[in-house]
């Protein structure tokens, strides 16, 4: 239900016209937008864009408070709506759903069963080549889950047929941001970026895929090509690809072009006191798995941004990303350890400023206590689950979890009820954390000598997945101490 408050200032927007759709291909050129039978939002005259800005300024207000995700998604889908061409609309209203789940990459639980009507209006509207109404659609879907690949490939190829290059990007690194390897999406990716001339970038795509696809010719043939225009941009090849003499060019055509990572390192020391400038070069970096580089330029950005916390949370991410970069290639045992422990340590204390920063926000709160639990913080991990658990999307997991935190501190019956709790919570889609309720509870209530309890659980875990650990055998014991109750003695009661 939607307050008078809410009416009051979604009424100040004007609500775009209906219409149809399309298929999902590379984004067109903004050279030729493709209208035909598209519907379109009205005329963005200058009356409306202030009033756009307006309803934009108040939604930013509100993202930066995080406390209202899904009043300030409808205030920031208005804006988006009302001039789909603007990239910083489109960016803003995403993160801020990205920030609504906690930047789990998943979104809501059962994500794939909501927004159904959505999903089929835009499936529609991309047939029939309605891309406004793709677009729109698309927005809703979005609400549920801010990294859905199918949504926002279709969404990129609606903007680019619109003409709108640069948010068909951004729709393209959102999905490669919830699949960064996926060959399909990187493709996309490196032919939007080839069409913005952001030929490093596009390479970077192409590699990608021809990792993936190494039996495929075209990211080998698409390499060589854009390495052909990055040096003919650069002014070292002529038009009939030679090279291009140099004793008789004036001095400023012997220069080569700049790339685009050192336009992006002069814009920051020509303006270095301008924010977009760095957010831009870490992103390449990011885009190009630079993280080092990436934590680099962020770090400087939080200094002269006066610690914003906006800015700390884009440097924080790339911390992480940095450490998980490191785990993963290391080949030291020593070496891991010690990056896993600081990722810990440096999750920990993100999550503890994202609480902090958001108070309402009960995913961080859930994210929080799970670290606690994760480093053996017992008690603190049982203060922020609790509140958690008042999530109706979180609260099974989070009474798996408390179940955990109880049996470490050997309260059992409360692990139990918690246990319990969870299997009753935890949708059957969460197949994953179904089968941990069921298999913590039957242990535990095989080591508290409760058979019946013990076999209830563990039997419907079997049937779930017989080869799940060593369920098969802890039902082989079960039926060993029935037969003789002398035999074996149930371990003390522990948490994997």
């Amino acid at each position: 239900m939607i307050s008078a408050a809410r009416m009051s200032a979604m009424a100040s927007a004007e609500a775009p016209q209906e219409g149809k759709k399309s298929a999902v291909e590379p984004p067109a050129s903004a050279e030729t937008p493709q209208e035909g039978k598209s519907s379109a939002p009205e005329p963005l005259t200058s009356a409306k864009r202030g009033r756009l800005e307006k309803i934009f300024a108040h939604a930013s207000k509100k993202a930066a408070a995080g406390v209202d995700f899904d009043y300030t998604t409808e205030l920031l889908m208005q804006c988006v709506l009302g001039d789909p061409g603007n990239a910083t609309y489109v960016k803003t209203y995403i993160e801020n759903l990205q920030k609504k789940y906690g930047n789990n990459r998943k979104g809501s639980s059962l994500a794939q069963f909501k927004e159904r009507p959505a999903r089929a209006a835009q499936k529609k509207a991309m047939a029939a080549e309605d891309w406004f109404e793709s677009l729109k659609h698309g927005l809703k879907v979005l609400t549920v889950n801010p990294w859905d690949v199918s949504t926002l490939t279709a969404m990129a190829t609606a903007a680019g047929k619109l003409g709108q290059r640069d948010c068909a990007l951004f729709y393209l690194r959102c999905a490669l941001a919830a699949n960064p390897r996926d060959p399909a999406i990187n493709r996309l990716c490196a032919l939007a970026l080839t069409e913005l001339g952001q030929y490093d970038q596009a390479i970077v795509c192409w590699h990608r895929v021809e990792e993936a696809r190494p039996d495929d010719d075209e990211p080998k043939r698409s390499v060589a090509v854009l390495m052909v225009k990055r040096s003919r941009d650069r002014g070292e090849f002529g038009d009939d690809m030679g090279p291009r003499p140099t004793s008789n060019r004036p001095q400023q055509q012997q220069q080569a072009k700049l790339t685009e990572e050192q336009e992006l390192q002069q814009k920051v020391a020509r303006e270095p006191d301008h924010l977009p400038h760095y957010f831009e070069l870490s992103q390449l970096y990011i885009n190009e798995e630079r993280f080092r580089e990436a934590v680099e330029v962020l770090a400087k950005a939080y200094k002269v941004s006066k610690e914003d916390p906006d800015v700390r949370e884009k440097w924080e991410d790339a911390q992480l990303r940095h450490l998980r970069q490191k785990i993963a290639k290391a080949k030291d045992p020593e070496k891991r350890t010690k990056y896993q422990r600081a990722y810990f340590e440096k999750e920990l204390d993100v999550c503890k400023k994202r609480v902090e920063r958001y108070p309402g926000n009960l995913s961080f709160k859930y994210e929080l206590g799970y670290r606690y639990l994760l480093t053996k913080q017992y008690p603190e991990a049982i203060r922020e689950l609790q509140s958690a658990r008042n999530d109706p999307r979180r609260k099974g997991v989070s009474m798996l979890a408390l179940g955990q935190c109880f049996q470490q501190i050997k309260q059992y019956r409360l692990a139990m009820s918690h246990y319990e709790s969870a299997i009753q919570d935890i949708p059957d889609r969460d197949a994953d954390n179904k089968k941990r309720a069921l298999y913590y509870a039957g242990r535990l209530a095989l080591a508290l000598k409760d058979l019946d309890t013990a076999e209830r659980h563990l039997a419907v875990l079997a049937g779930l997945d017989f080869t799940y650990k060593d369920v098969s055998a802890l039902l082989d014991k079960i039926a060993k101490l029935r037969e003789n109750p002398g035999f074996g003695r149930p371990s003390r009661p522990a948490s994997d």
